[in-house]
């Protein structure tokens, strides 16, 4: 080629765009094969190869050794052929290296457009290798342009989307403005790499502790996990490998420092930094503070817990909007429902109350019962009498009576207007007609089954005299 220093060329070029050296080559063997089919028609026969002394690219076209040439550009005779190969038979292929210079200018306008298009691809595939892996990071842009929607940063080497739902609220962005924010995701499209990143995403929090705490970096203090509410409140639980470091204390700082460092950036979020516990009612006692829990019941079949505060702490559990009780969920991963100690002691007291209702029922087996998680007639009516005679110590008989009784607790009881007519020569059958109402009644009610009372439901703190004694148990401590 006329081109002699096409290494140099080629390694300058794979330094700038990031692109593999490998690839360029390819791009401009394609460029040349590209040029020769323009010049020749789509029957040459050519062969490129980049000789890596020389750094040139070579052309070699390939010709079959004919009786009588009919077609020079790709045939040839015998006697030529033997000039170049003298062991050459009648339908050979041999090659000749061409002269690129012949190509022509259309060939050459040809070849700069595939090496165009080929750059392209090549530089769009290096881009986004090369932050598909920075996914999860944190990563610092200047402001290119902000529109309504979205906020485009600059990156050096891509350009990234800060769409409008991942913005700080009451944040505001001008063109110029230094921005660091976290990569969500990369998406390879055709047009290019799709960088999105984000500035409300938990990660984004727990990546600026990674930059602020060396503990974290080091292994010895872990996060556990992180809750956000973008420009309001965030929770972070935290853990140490090292007995004698206080994760807590190494977040926060010298005079609070380092989490002042984070608030910042947040632009005034409010971080509540939470020790994570193993067990998982401690530690939604823990992401609950600075409220006081009495009691947590467990419902491991839904997931859910039932947390029981004192009455001046329901407000601060719950927090303004539900919030805080709102982060201690993401943060747990518990479905948790807030209720006050006179709540509490209410719903239960109506629960044993409606089982010593019951005419079978005697004080020493409502308290078998409440032990086992049968707090209500509900309760009991939804159990199986197999089931019921196993956990009481009673016969299935004497089951099969008391699960009778409790669904006939739970049919409305009807005014004489609501009475239905009947038929003074039709005998009445009322049993089939209270037992379907019953079962009826059950089918849509949404509270939890007797299987995941009695699977489920635990106090974290109960004694075997607990339950029916309704006595608290301060767990937060």
């Amino acid at each position: 080629m006329l081109i002699t220093d096409m290494k140099r060329v080629i390694e300058q070029v794979s330094r700038d765009k990031g692109i593999e050296f490998n690839v360029l080559v390819k791009a401009l063997e394609e460029a040349l094969r590209s040029a020769a089919k323009k010049k020749f028609g789509n029957k040459i026969d050519i062969e490129i190869q980049y000789n890596e002394e020389s750094g040139e690219l070579e052309v070699f076209q390939f010709k079959e050794v004919v009786e009588e040439v009919t077609e020079p550009a790709f045939q040839i005779d015998m006697e030529e052929g033997r000039q170049l190969d003298p062991e050459c038979e009648i339908g050979d292929s041999l090659g000749t290296k061409m002269d690129t210079t012949t190509f022509g200018r259309i060939a050459a306008q040809s070849a700069k457009q595939v090496i165009i298009q080929k750059l392209k691809i090549a530089e769009r595939s290096a881009v986004y290798n090369s932050f598909v892996e920075r996914q999860g990071e944190i990563i610092n842009g200047i402001v290119q342009r902000a529109t309504r929607n979205e906020v485009i940063v600059n990156l050096g080497q891509a350009e990234a989307v800060l769409p409008k739902r991942e913005q700080i609220p009451g944040e505001s962005y001008r063109r110029g403005d230094r921005i660091r924010a976290y990569i969500v995701k990369v998406l390879e499209e055709s047009r290019g790499p799709q960088i999105v990143l984000s500035r409300t995403h938990p990660g984004f929090l727990i990546n600026l502790f990674k930059t602020e705490v060396p503990e974290i970096n080091e292994g010895i203090v872990n996060i556990m996990g992180a809750a956000r509410e973008a420009g309001s409140r965030g929770k972070i639980a935290v853990s140490s490998s090292d007995p004698d470091i206080d994760p807590i204390g190494a977040c926060v700082g010298i005079k609070g420092n380092r989490v002042q460092s984070v608030v910042q950036e947040l632009k005034g979020e409010k971080i509540d930094i939470i020790p994570w516990h193993m067990d998982p009612a401690k530690f939604v006692c823990n992401a609950l503070a600075p409220a006081e829990v009495s009691r947590v019941i467990i419902d491991e079949v839904n997931h859910s817990m039932e947390v029981v505060v004192p009455d001046e702490a329901q407000s601060i559990a719950i927090g303004r909007g539900g919030q805080n009780v709102r982060l201690a969920s993401k943060l747990s991963g518990w479905n948790l429902d807030v209720k006050s100690l006179t709540d509490y002691d209410n719903s239960i007291q109506m629960g044993l109350d409606s089982l010593m209702e019951l005419p079978g029922m005697n004080k020493t087996l409502a308290d078998i019962l409440f032990k086992e998680g049968f707090f209500s007639v509900e309760d009991l009516a939804k159990v199986s009498a197999e089931e019921l005679a196993e956990v009481a110590g009673i016969t299935d008989k004497e089951a099969n009576e008391l699960i009778g009784q409790a669904k006939e607790a739970l049919i409305p009881v009807k005014t004489d207007d609501q009475e239905p007519e009947t038929d003074d020569h039709e005998p009445e059958t009322d049993a089939p007609a209270d037992e379907d109402a019953a079962n009826a009644y059950l089918a849509d009610k949404d509270d939890v089954t007797q299987e995941d009372a009695s699977e489920g439901i635990a106090d974290t703190e109960s004694t075997d005299d607990a339950a029916a004694d309704s006595d608290e148990k301060d767990i937060a401590e």
